[in-house]
């Protein structure tokens, strides 16, 4: 399985087509919508929010409500493109009824504007933000909600929650023992993805005072998969070991700067007796562990534990207050632009994260039970099922 995506943040819509997915899976299209919309809630996001009200539209690749194993593409329409069409005009326009300044040149410290701009030669960042825009992210979200439905046919299901915006957080070392479906179900709750209310009253007031300071914040965010069985992924070859791959996969989210792979972090100052998780046997589970700390991945390779991903967010570039830049034509300092954005978007990063963690393993799966049908992949999941029962 893979995707392509394509769209400019204002432009008529954000399409992408999904080639590889299986033939006879069930979609539920109100679940499709419904993750669209929960990556555009979030305290702090930004006035577009109020615009957009995404909602997919399927093209191809299903029949009758089920997959055909056919290429699947979708658009998600932009209402703002009524007040953009001249602007990001596809036909050729007068050169003399475009206003030279209209075109921007004071790149935004932190952003793709200044080496986009270098790298495609351009004469205006506003070719780059148009693309590097985060607006690109609700395409990955509907093909993650393609790839949830198929891993929730092996009850495989995947969650999110804020453990960190700004400076106010939960202690990671705590949390990381109370991992569950409750509490994620609790962090639904919350407009900042966090389950724990007292930490959400503190997480609101410091992105209320970011705001009246014309201030950005970052945070970070745990994703959580359950239901995996060992054996996905390889050590065979560098570029097959899982971990490798989802770190790519939630790296490639626009803002995110780390990843973290269980207790990634802290095995770097704890000696092997203390960070190992020892294997235990029992006929009623089987193979387990009394810890997580390699985060369900040993060797490239699930063992068998949930995964669990940390991910972390630097603070959004385009900033009220702005920052000291460099006109690229003039040289004079001038304030970075001041496009219209979110405060903070990290609970809307945990929705998008949940996404590319979808993926994939959608795709791993795929690799280990085959590719044509789910019937197939299903009857192939559950004789390795079998198989690792009685070892």
């Amino acid at each position: 399985m893979r995707f392509l995506s394509s769209g400019e943040s204002h432009g008529k819509a954000i399409s992408a087509i999904i080639d590889g997915f299986p033939s006879g899976i069930s979609i539920d299209f109100e679940f499709l919508n419904e993750e669209l919309k929960r990556r555009q809630k979030g305290f702090g996001r930004g006035k577009r929010m109020d615009i957009e009200k995404d909602k997919i539209e399927i093209l191809s690749g299903i029949r009758f409500g089920r997959t055909l194993g056919t290429p699947i593409s979708f658009l998600i329409y932009n209402n703002e493109w009524e007040n953009w069409n001249e602007k990001l005009s596809i036909m050729p326009l007068d050169e003399n009824n475009i206003s030279k300044d209209n075109k921007i040149l004071n790149p935004r410290p932190g952003h793709a504007d200044f080496p986009g701009y270098i790298k495609y030669r351009f004469d205006d960042i506003r070719n780059v933000i148009e693309r590097s825009s985060a607006r690109e992210t609700a395409a990955r979200v509907a093909v993650g909600g393609f790839a949830k439905i198929f891993l929730k046919t092996f009850n495989i299901n995947i969650y999110s929650i804020v453990n960190k915006i700004g400076k106010t957080g939960i202690e990671l070392k705590s949390i990381q023992n109370v991992l569950n479906e409750n509490l994620f179900l609790s962090a639904e709750k919350s407009d900042v993805r966090c389950p724990d209310p007292h930490i959400t009253d503190k997480m609101k007031e410091e992105i209320n005072k970011a705001s009246k300071e014309g201030n950005t914040l970052g945070g970070s965010f745990i994703l959580y998969a359950k239901g995996l069985l060992p054996g996905l992924g390889s050590y065979i070859q560098w570029d097959r070991r899982l971990d490798a791959k989802i770190s790519h996969a939630i790296m490639s989210i626009p803002a995110i700067k780390a990843v973290e792979i269980g207790q990634g972090i802290n095995a770097s100052n704890s000696s092997g007796l203390d960070f190992h998780d020892e294997i235990f046997y029992s006929k009623e589970k089987g193979f387990y562990r009394n810890t997580n700390n390699a985060g369900g991945i040993e060797g490239g390779i699930t063992n068998g534990e949930d995964v669990i991903i940390t991910a972390y967010m630097k603070p959004i570039p385009t900033t009220f207050s702005g920052l000291k830049t460099v006109n690229i034509k003039t040289k004079n300092t001038e304030t970075s632009l001041k496009e219209r954005s979110d405060i903070c978007a990290v609970p809307s990063a945990s929705i998008v994260g949940e996404a590319m963690l979808a993926i994939a393993l959608a795709d791993e799966i795929q690799k280990k039970f085959g590719e044509d049908n789910i019937f197939e992949i299903l009857e192939n999941y559950n004789n390795f099922k079998a198989y690792i029962k009685n070892i």
